[in-house]
């Protein structure tokens, strides 16, 4: 940033000092008149600065050489109010958006703007900065003007930026878009933009015959990527495929319509294709590691295990992607029943989004290999490597052995952990978990109404504390309102369909029961989730319906135990 203020500070000062000591044509110094020698108390105006302002600017740069940005900042933005300068406010609005101070970076812009009518690049900086600020009218009147100057708009930046706002401002922003389409209805920027916004606002189907209807959707790159994009997310990826074929033919050297051919044929699963087209793409593009990394997970989805760890070992080689090149070995070495090296890989995952995985992973390996004081002490030294993941290291460990109804070994982990942090919530929540496996009821109750005092809008503590009561008590009525209260909160979620549906079974409202089951049901075909339903059906008499709910779960989950015991307890036989 230094070097970059000091450059642009002697284009700016250059175009200023040439005239500070303007001469006359013979060469000799300017004499100042007596008039100006009366003045004493009025300013000299070294055109095109005051000595004020000069000093103020000369000041601004040297604060920002010594990265004392606020000064130099502040100081520009108030010489661009005082001189309307359109150098001056293009300075302060390049610092601002540096800086990321937002209200500077618009009043700036909206000053460079207003002064310099005919740069396109002053006009887009306006545009956008109003966009940000939700002054969409404002900002499409200044679109327009560069879309008069020909220059590159950025029509999309105004429909993402507006993409969470009301209904009625995305409604207003289209009839802006509407108009300037009358104006310019073959401009392939003003289309996308469009038909982005619409996207954005749930109406695919909207967006894409609107870039039907224009030939700009088939020669333009933009236009033609969203157009994909659509088909792709209405299910026609299909269709997609040729037009983007066509669109590479037109621009061969565009590497985002090769790359979204490539990926489109990743959802497609065709995998052989993908990995012949991410091959070509990184010969083309060998320094890209984003493609080599594309290449390499689409040879693991196809299985082709000694291919994805050549170009994993490429990008550890490369120092790129590291983390997720070892995560990555480390499951192909899984797949090779090579645990060792599986666990070495794991092991060389640094702190970041792969971490935690690498970290599952590893404590998996050991606890199926009956190694599990070596699991605790990996995980103990990770903890002491790297405090910020302690938490989530505790979870780890606690879940893994839960999982193998370690439960014991499972609820001293948790307790180190609240040792050092005791008013986590997820570390309660999971003790509560615990307490139930343990049938400690009251431990478990006591554990998830802390959650809820300190989160009251914690769905799952709700869900979990009112279905414990409904399921293991008589207390229906205190069940029913706290998951009345998670279903508020997430009404979608399975797991509170399901308690809705088991509540309502032990109050006697069988067809309330029912129906919240079925909706579970459907949006998680669980086995415990079966039995609920099947019981509540068994309940009403509808036996041969039970039965092939029953017989529906058990095809998924043939050792279930849930299943087998509601069957036992209700059929006197474990099978439907």
């Amino acid at each position: 940033m230094n070097k970059s203020l000091a450059l642009l500070a002697t284009f700016l000062f250059l175009g200023g000092c040439q005239s500070l000591a303007p001469s006359k044509p013979d060469g000799a110094p300017p004499v100042e008149d007596e008039a100006a020698q009366t003045k004493a108390e009025a300013p000299k105006v070294y055109a095109p600065f005051t000595e004020e302002t000069l000093y103020s600017l000369l000041a601004a740069e040297l604060a920002g050489q010594r990265n004392r940005f606020d000064i130099a900042l502040g100081n520009y933005v108030q010489q661009a109010n005082a001189t309307q300068d359109p150098g001056v406010s293009e300075r302060a609005y390049r610092i601002a958006e540096y800086l990321g101070a937002d209200q500077a970076a618009l009043d700036t812009a909206l000053i460079w703007a207003r002064n310099d009518a005919d740069n396109i690049d002053a006009q887009r900086a306006a545009a956008i900065q109003l966009a940000r600020a939700g002054r969409y009218d404002e900002s499409m009147a200044f679109m327009e003007k560069v879309l008069q100057g020909q220059g590159a708009t950025h029509f999309d930046f105004l429909a993402l930026s507006a993409a969470e706002t009301d209904s009625d401002t995305r409604a207003g922003l289209l009839q802006s878009f509407d108009r300037l389409q009358v104006k310019y209805p073959e401009n392939g920027q003003l289309l996308f933009g469009k038909a982005l916004l619409l996207y954005q606002d749930n109406r695919p189907e909207e967006a894409l015959e609107l870039l039907e209807d224009h030939d700009a959707s088939e020669t333009e790159v933009t236009p033609l990527l969203l157009r994909a994009r659509l088909l792709q997310s209405l299910g026609r990826g299909e269709e997609a495929l040729p037009l983007l074929k066509k669109g590479i033919k037109q621009h061969p050297d565009e590497k985002r319509l090769r790359l979204a051919y490539a990926r489109e044929l990743v959802e497609l699963k065709r995998m052989e294709e993908a990995r012949a087209e991410f091959s070509s793409l990184v010969q083309q593009y060998p320094n890209d590691d984003d493609l080599r990394y594309s290449l390499a997970l689409v040879c693991l989805e196809d299985e082709s295990w000694d291919e994805a760890a050549v170009h994993l070992e490429d990008l550890v080689a490369r120092g790129a992607h590291a983390d997720a090149a070892h995560l990555n070995l480390g499951r192909i070495h899984e797949q090779r029943q090579d645990n060792d090296n599986a666990l070495i890989e794991y092991g060389l995952v640094g702190p970041g989004e792969d971490f935690l995985a690498a970290q599952l992973r590893q404590t998996e390996i050991l606890l199926d290999a009956g190694r599990a004081d070596e699991a605790a002490s990996r995980l103990n030294r990770s903890r002491e490597a790297q405090p910020d993941y302690a938490i989530q290291l505790y979870l780890i460990e606690s879940e893994a052995l839960a999982n193998r109804n370690e439960t014991e070994r499972a609820w001293k982990v948790i307790e180190q952990g609240l040792q050092q942090f005791p008013n986590d919530t997820n570390l309660l929540y999971t003790r509560a978990m615990l307490a139930e496996k343990r049938n400690d009821l009251p431990g478990l109750e006591r554990d998830l109404r802390n959650v809820i005092e300190r989160e009251p809008d914690n769905a799952t503590a709700l869900n979990a504390l009112g279905y414990t009561l409904a399921d293991r008590t008589t207390r229906y009525e205190e069940a029913r309102q706290l998951i009345e209260k998670a279903h508020q909160i997430n009404p979608q979620d399975p797991a509170t369909l399901d308690s809705m549906g088991w509540v309502n079974y032990r109050l006697g409202n069988l067809s309330e029961a029912e129906r919240y089951l079925r909706q579970a049901l459907e949006r998680y075909p669980d086995h415990e989730v079966a039995a609920h339903l099947g019981e509540v059906l068994w309940a009403q008499g509808k036996q041969k319906e039970a039965r092939q709910v029953w017989a529906d779960a058990f095809k998924d989950e043939p050792d279930s135990p849930i299943l087998r015991a509601t069957l036992k307890r209700l059929t006197g036989s474990e099978k439907p």
